[in-house]
């Protein structure tokens, strides 16, 4: 018999009643540390004073009007995202799968407005994620994420991850775009080679193309830029983002050139929800701190450190940890030994809070706000459970 919540989720049975800074509390008062942060939302950690606060002065005054009016924390916040980007446009929508797909719509719509209807095929890498929509899961192309679903939206060519030969055998008269993320987050914290997101740049400009990045995962200061793509020095036609960029607050945007966005007129796009004045309280509060000096240099630092523990740890456990990869902090260890995902409810019941990615990766993405405490109290964890591993075998099912 179906559950009255629908059972898309394999839950465990753990509900956490508060949470505060980089620290969860169940309603028994157990503490655990959150270095998953909702994957990757909570990006200033829980019940973060400017956030709450924001909150609680727009909630005070009005919390939602439609589109059709001004909203002037949409423009605030959007005039801030063009100041610090390559962007002169943004659009905001609740969600990450929202963004790409407004993403797709603005690749589809410019080449229909220059009068190349027929360019509408968008080349992607195998193990992407694009969200849950049917054009999101038709664009990352898994066969467990598209099992069922069929017929999808066509228009994905899908290519082996960061084979740059295979983008360029894929690009026939109809390709209008390539959408790809900087760092691949459900993929396996998989970073993309900067010389090939570069050589990404030469063969979208050389074709006509359009350069989509979903950072929906590896933005918002993840990485230690507000966006991972500026680490290779090069500017994207349009960036999907979501997650860190409310917060906790469900906002989603798209960051675009005036002419990637050209052809998106009154009329051509719209969202109910998204960018309403609560929304962007919390947006514009985010962005307060994020962009404050220095903010970016400690995410950087403590990144460092965490990478530096990590790999500490791997030479203690050859035998559980294969590799540490990732950047900044969105770092995954690869552990073919054991399925993380047996092994995460195993660290949560510990005290630690992470997830899987991908087939044999452990995933961390912490709030950006950690700090040396945090990442020697989660190390004590690991160490403590790879030992325990060792001496008495694997969580198992």
């Amino acid at each position: 018999m179906i559950t009255p919540l629908l059972p898309t989720y394999r839950r465990m049975p753990i509900s956490f009643e508060r949470g505060s800074g980089t620290s969860l509390f169940d309603a028994d008062g157990k503490e655990y540390l959150d270095f998953y942060s909702g994957i990757g939302v909570n990006a200033l950690g829980h019940a973060h004073p400017a956030l709450v606060k924001a909150v609680q002065e727009q909630a005070e005054k009005i919390w939602h009007v439609s589109n059709l009016f001004e909203i002037l924390g949409q423009q605030h916040m959007a005039e801030r995202l063009v100041a610090e980007t390559f962007a002169d446009t943004v659009f905001f929508s609740n969600s990450g799968a929202e963004s790409i797909e407004l993403a797709i719509k603005m690749v589809r719509k410019y080449h229909f407005d220059k009068g190349n209807k027929g360019k509408f095929r968008i080349v992607t890498f195998a193990s992407a994620f694009h969200g849950r929509t049917l054009a999101g899961i038709a664009a990352a192309g898994q066969e467990k994420l598209i099992y069922g679903f069929d017929p999808l939206p066509d228009g994905f060519d899908v290519v082996p991850f960061c084979d740059l030969d295979a983008v360029r055998a894929a690009i026939t008269p109809e390709t209008g775009g390539i959408m790809v993320e900087p760092v691949q987050g459900e993929g396996g914290i998989r970073p993309i080679p900067l010389e090939t997101l570069q050589a990404l740049r030469a063969i979208a400009d050389e074709h006509g193309l359009l350069l989509v990045f979903d950072e929906i995962q590896c933005g918002m200061g993840r990485t230690g830029k507000l966006f991972a793509f500026e680490w290779a020095d090069i500017t994207p036609d349009i960036v999907a983002c979501a997650k860190g960029i409310g917060g906790g607050f469900p906002i989603g945007a798209v960051l675009a050139t005036e002419d990637a966005a050209s052809g998106m007129t009154a009329g051509t796009h719209g969202t109910t929800y998204g960018g309403n004045p609560l929304a962007m309280a919390v947006g514009n509060a985010v962005l307060d701190v994020m962009l404050a000096p220095g903010f970016m240099d400690k995410v950087v630092n403590i990144a460092e450190l965490l990478r530096g523990r990590l790999e500490g740890l791997r030479q203690r456990h050859p035998s559980w940890i294969k590799q540490v990869r990732g950047k900044g902090l969105m770092l995954g260890l690869q552990m073919p030994a054991v399925e993380p995902r047996l092994a995460v409810p195993d660290l949560v019941a510990r005290g630690l809070v992470a997830a899987p990615a991908g087939d044999s990766v452990l995933r961390f993405l912490p709030p950006l706000i950690i700090d040396e405490g945090d990442v020697d109290k989660a190390i004590t964890i690991l160490d403590e459970a790879l030992t325990d591993w060792s001496e008495n075998g694997a969580p198992s099912a």
